[in-house]
């Protein structure tokens, strides 16, 4: 049960994902700190179920995703973090903010992939690439049509999860997946529920002019 540093945020982490932070808060100035001395930097990243993202005092919730730093300088004339997604993890008991969050936390087992799911996954990430280029007619998104997702299938279905346009309680939920099955089952819903969403707005746009 090893105890780590942590970083609520008001999104999620999924593995193999990116993360940019910029760091100004006291707190987190003195983790980052305590980051540049270690050989293998890493912080687990949890969901805010109440609260700021700044202050302290937050309601965090109970699983999230160790995130390895890959790079540590400065960012819009702030401090900065560059890491990615690794392994998820439950926390077991948070620790007193002294001077930053920490919790006692378990690791989850990784998902296994499996080769019969290839199919599968290829579609996935065709609709998904295509509602990437619907959605964004509407706004501007975080991630384009033409992200580029990794050569192993497990990372690429946590990526195509994790670039989906949705709140972050629905992305709390590919995160607890229980197999990659599940996993690519539960993000292809979720992405027939938001191109019906989407084109139910193009029919109602349609129908006011």
């Amino acid at each position: 049960m090893p105890v780590m540093p942590m970083f609520p945020l008001s999104t999620v982490l999924m593995p193999a994902m990116p993360l940019s932070l910029r760091i100004f808060e006291e707190r987190y100035l003195k983790l980052l700190g305590d980051l540049v001395g270690q050989e293998n930097p890493e912080f687990g990243v949890v969901l805010i179920e109440r609260g700021q993202e700044i202050g302290g005092g937050e309601k965090r919730l109970g699983i999230g995703t160790l995130a390895s730093v890959t790079d540590i300088g400065t960012l819009d004339e702030f401090y900065g973090i560059e890491s990615i997604g690794t392994q998820r993890f439950r926390v077991n008991a948070w620790l007193p903010d002294d001077p930053y969050p920490m919790a006692d936390i378990d690791f989850i087992p990784d998902l296994i992939w499996d080769d019969s799911l290839t199919m599968a996954k290829n579609q996935l990430e065709t609709k998904v690439r295509n509602l990437l280029s619907f959605a964004s007619e509407f706004g501007d998104l975080q991630y384009g049509s033409d992200t580029e997702f990794s050569e192993d299938p497990m990372q690429a279905c946590w990526q195509i999860a994790g670039v989906l346009p949705v709140g972050p309680l629905d992305h709390l939920d590919l995160l607890q997946s229980l197999s990659a099955a599940d996993l690519v089952l539960e993000t292809q819903a979720l992405v027939s529920t938001l191109d019906q969403a989407l084109k139910a707005m193009i029919e109602q746009l349609g129908t006011k002019d």
